[in-house]
Protein backbone atom coordinates (compact mmCIF):
# COMPACT_ATOMS: atom_id res chain seq x y z
CA UNK A 1 0.00 0.00 0.00
CA UNK A 2 1.66 3.41 -1.02
CA UNK A 3 0.86 6.56 0.21
CA UNK A 4 0.08 9.08 -2.47
CA UNK A 5 3.20 10.59 -1.42
CA UNK A 6 5.36 7.51 -1.50
CA UNK A 7 7.89 7.28 -4.46
CA UNK A 8 6.90 5.41 -7.63
CA UNK A 9 9.14 4.19 -10.04
CA UNK A 10 7.86 3.20 -12.94
CA UNK A 11 8.45 -0.06 -14.55
CA UNK A 12 11.47 -0.52 -16.93
CA UNK A 13 10.52 -1.18 -20.34
CA UNK A 14 13.77 -0.75 -22.15
CA UNK A 15 15.00 -4.38 -23.83
CA UNK A 16 17.99 -5.47 -21.55
CA UNK A 17 19.18 -6.69 -24.68
CA UNK A 18 19.99 -3.45 -26.19
CA UNK A 19 20.19 -1.14 -22.79
CA UNK A 20 23.60 0.78 -22.36
CA UNK A 21 24.84 1.35 -18.92
CA UNK A 22 23.56 4.66 -18.40
CA UNK A 23 19.46 2.66 -18.58
CA UNK A 24 20.75 0.37 -15.91
CA UNK A 25 22.51 2.97 -13.75
CA UNK A 26 20.26 3.38 -10.51
CA UNK A 27 18.06 6.08 -9.93
CA UNK A 28 16.21 8.45 -7.34
CA UNK A 29 13.01 6.95 -6.33
CA UNK A 30 11.15 9.88 -6.13
CA UNK A 31 8.31 9.78 -8.06
CA UNK A 32 8.97 10.80 -11.93
CA UNK A 33 12.51 11.64 -11.18
CA UNK A 34 14.56 9.47 -13.60
CA UNK A 35 18.40 11.77 -12.02
CA UNK A 36 21.03 9.22 -11.12
CA UNK A 37 20.96 8.37 -7.47
CA UNK A 38 23.64 9.44 -5.47
CA UNK A 39 22.30 8.45 -1.77
CA UNK A 40 20.62 5.31 -0.04
CA UNK A 41 17.89 6.02 1.87
CA UNK A 42 17.98 2.63 4.56
CA UNK A 43 14.89 1.87 6.26
CA UNK A 44 12.63 -0.39 7.42
CA UNK A 45 8.62 -0.06 9.39
CA UNK A 46 9.26 -1.81 12.35
CA UNK A 47 5.67 -3.40 12.10
CA UNK A 48 6.68 -5.37 9.11
CA UNK A 49 10.17 -6.13 9.61
CA UNK A 50 12.56 -7.56 12.22
CA UNK A 51 14.94 -4.80 13.41
CA UNK A 52 17.82 -5.55 11.66
CA UNK A 53 16.27 -5.86 8.25
CA UNK A 54 16.68 -2.68 5.77
CA UNK A 55 14.63 -1.30 2.89
CA UNK A 56 16.30 1.42 0.34
CA UNK A 57 15.12 3.89 -1.67
CA UNK A 58 17.69 5.66 -3.80
CA UNK A 59 17.51 9.02 -4.27
CA UNK A 60 19.14 12.31 -6.23
CA UNK A 61 21.02 15.54 -3.92
CA UNK A 62 17.30 17.49 -5.10
CA UNK A 63 15.11 14.57 -3.45
CA UNK A 64 17.27 13.42 -0.10
CA UNK A 65 15.64 15.71 2.13
CA UNK A 66 12.09 14.89 1.04
CA UNK A 67 12.19 11.19 0.55
CA UNK A 68 13.89 11.59 4.72
CA UNK A 69 11.74 13.39 5.76
CA UNK A 70 8.52 11.35 4.44
CA UNK A 71 10.74 8.07 6.02
CA UNK A 72 11.50 9.77 9.37
CA UNK A 73 7.91 11.46 10.15
CA UNK A 74 6.86 7.87 10.35
CA UNK A 75 9.77 6.85 12.50
CA UNK A 76 11.66 4.41 9.22
CA UNK A 77 14.42 6.09 8.59
CA UNK A 78 17.62 4.24 9.91
CA UNK A 79 20.64 5.58 7.80
CA UNK A 80 21.33 8.19 5.08
CA UNK A 81 24.95 6.95 3.07
CA UNK A 82 26.26 7.91 -0.01
CA UNK A 83 25.51 5.16 -3.34
CA UNK A 84 29.07 4.65 -3.09
CA UNK A 85 29.35 3.70 0.41
CA UNK A 86 26.63 1.46 0.24
CA UNK A 87 28.16 -0.27 -2.44
CA UNK A 88 31.31 -0.93 -0.79
CA UNK A 89 29.02 -2.77 1.78
CA UNK A 90 30.12 -4.18 5.18
CA UNK A 91 34.06 -3.50 5.19
CA UNK A 92 33.16 -0.04 5.09
CA UNK A 93 32.17 0.26 8.68
CA UNK A 94 28.51 -1.24 8.77
CA UNK A 95 27.40 -4.88 9.58
CA UNK A 96 26.13 -6.94 7.60
CA UNK A 97 23.03 -6.74 9.30
CA UNK A 98 22.78 -3.20 7.82
CA UNK A 99 22.32 -4.61 4.50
Amino acid sequence: MNSPDAPDVPPRTTDPATASAADSAPVCSAKACRTPAVWVLAWNNPKLHTPERRKTWLACDEHREHLSSFLGVRGFLKDVVTLAEWERGPAAGGSAADR
